[in-house]
């Protein structure tokens, strides 16, 4: 009868499942059994939990940037004009919009001008980042143009300008007052440099929910833009909104045939790719960290188990002298371990699904224990990142948890089939 039982017969994991079931007056273990599962299923919904909150701030993360900035931003090289100095503005840049706009997989092309200036108001000084562009164009950006929170009439743009909530604030100014830029990139004349400085009214204040936005950004018409940096007649870039801005190469390289030697794209990743970089880096560490926490839940069921297996003994010298091999005690207490394990992976992961699904309702409920806490620090500029289920994250918690607990499992099964049936009957 030895060695010809099937791997993994009924009766190995009725045995397995009696003996978690068994308490501790019985030779069990329940209670260790109990504090495995529940170590495990806390450590593996923390995991999940964790990396559902990360790919929730880096997606909105990079809706953020997809939502306010362009895609790509087409511009030329520097080239030396007839009787000027090099210059890398873009002269005929009406048609080079009809010609990148009709090009397949582009949504939306604009023009746009840009520059750094410092704005000042009541008193007080600020750094700002310059976009001229048009009304038009600026209301197809999802983020400025779904903003909650704004002030002012933004069908005056072209009367005035848009400032960012938390640079107005640094400001000093409200909708309607008049706000300085000074540009020290101005006039040469014999006696230096002289800055440009003109007033603009504020006519609309724009929230975006993004402090790198809305503390330093400023929209100027495109024509007043032009004006002011003396660039009449040209643009420093055309923006293009994609149809898969994740995958844009392909459309990119139709777009640079098209608008000639002298364009080159500088895309949303050149931009931004560096922090995603960082986030995708922080979140492999983190998932280490977790893993260690994960193993040390782990550990929990070879201490169950050693002590399953001392408790046993005499079940397992009977079993043995009644004919059941190694390896049909290897199993049974391998078994035992992989379900606790197993069971505690599935509870662990359906709960971190469920807190991640319901991430909103849990900002709500704490909002509501703290008095508001969550919507004063969100006022304050502190993110609170939805939560994202990647399918990989998922699975990788999972493989890690099921494959740890069935490999620290095999240590205290093995022990339990090369016990000796003389030595574990002998004193009893």
């Amino acid at each position: 009868m030895a060695g010809r039982t099937v791997p993994f017969a009924p009766f190995e994991w009725m045995i397995a499942w009696r003996y978690l079931r068994a308490r501790r007056a019985e030779g069990g273990v329940s209670v260790m059994t109990w504090i495995s599962l529940i170590g495990i299923t806390l450590a593996v919904f923390a995991l999940i939990a964790t990396l559902a909150v990360r790919a929730g701030l880096r997606a909105d993360f990079v809706d953020a940037m997809l939502g306010a900035n362009a895609h790509v931003e087409l511009r030329y090289l520097r080239q030396a004009e007839e009787g000027q100095a090099p210059s890398a503005l873009i002269r005929d840049y009406l048609e080079l919009t009809e010609k990148v706009q009709a090009v397949p997989g582009v949504v939306d092309a604009a023009p746009v001008v840009r520059a750094q200036v410092i704005g000042t108001s009541h008193g007080n000084t600020a750094p700002a980042d310059i976009y001229g562009i048009t009304a038009e164009d600026l209301a197809r950006y999802p983020l400025f143009a779904e903003a909650d929170g704004g002030q002012g009439d933004f069908l005056r743009f072209e009367e005035g300008m848009a400032v960012g909530a938390r640079l107005a604030a640094k400001l000093g100014a409200t909708v309607g007052d008049r706000v300085r830029l000074i540009s020290p990139d101005g006039t040469r004349t014999p006696m230096g440099v002289t800055p440009r400085i003109s007033a603009y009214e504020i006519v609309y204040i724009f929230s975006t929910g993004q402090p790198f936005m809305d503390e330093a950004r400023i929209y100027l018409p495109l024509a007043e833009a032009q004006s002011f940096f003396n660039k009449e007649g040209g643009v420093d870039q055309i923006d293009m909104i994609f149809e898969t801005p994740e995958t844009l190469e392909p459309v990119l390289s139709n777009v640079l045939a098209v608008a000639g030697p002298r364009a080159y794209g500088w895309t949303w990743r050149d931009y931004f790719g560096g922090m995603l970089r960082a986030l995708r880096l922080q979140d492999n560490a983190l998932f280490i960290v977790l893993a260690i926490v994960v193993l040390i839940a782990v550990l929990n069921i070879v201490s169950g188990l050693i002590m399953l297996v001392k408790n046993k003994g005499q079940d397992i010298g009977i079993l043995r002298t009644m004919g059941l091999s190694e390896g049909s005690i290897l199993r049974i207490f391998f078994l035992c371990g992989a379900l606790v394990g197993t069971v505690g992976t599935i509870f662990g992961v359906a709960l971190g699904a469920i807190f991640s699904m319901n991430i909103e309702h849990i900002y709500g409920l704490v909002n509501t224990i703290t008095g508001n806490g969550v919507a004063d620090l969100e006022e304050r500029g502190f993110i609170f990142p939805s939560a994202v289920l990647e399918p990989f994250d998922v699975l990788a918690a999972t493989a890690l948890s099921i494959g740890l607990s069935w490999f620290v499992t095999i240590f205290p099964a093995r022990r339990a089939a090369k016990m000796s049936p003389v030595e574990a009957l002998r004193y009893e």
